[in-house]
């Protein structure tokens, strides 16, 4: 089971294919957790400059939290669950959150607790 990264209200559900994960809004400055304990993949940016950090767990299990800003943590760290790794920005309040099972996109509702 996995932690939900922002205490907020989800205001996007999962639709694979048109949002692969689910939009959680939050204050700006709420701390974006680790939804389980694992290491840091990959921390990015996409086109528009939206930052993206990618945690990579057991099992084969990755999660993606896009929409974040302030990142505390470092690509190769270790997180565990509930460790703060970044903060919800200032202009759009609330977190992309993804699971992903090898390459496939899955619904992350059955994971979260």
């Amino acid at each position: 089971q996995m932690s939900y990264p922002v205490d907020g209200n989800i205001i996007r559900t999962f639709n694979k294919g048109r949002n692969n994960g689910i939009d959680i809004s939050a204050p700006a400055g709420s701390p974006v957790k680790a939804a389980a304990s694992g290491t840091v993949a990959a921390i990015t940016t996409d086109a528009d400059d939206v930052t993206i950090i990618v945690v990579r767990h057991a099992d084969n299990v990755m999660t993606v939290y896009y929409n974040v800003a302030d990142v505390a943590v470092g690509k190769g760290a270790k997180v565990s669950r509930n460790q703060t790794m970044a903060k919800v920005p200032s202009e759009k309040n609330f977190v992309h959150f993804e699971v992903r099972k090898g390459f496939e996109i899955v619904d992350p509702m059955p994971f979260l607790k």
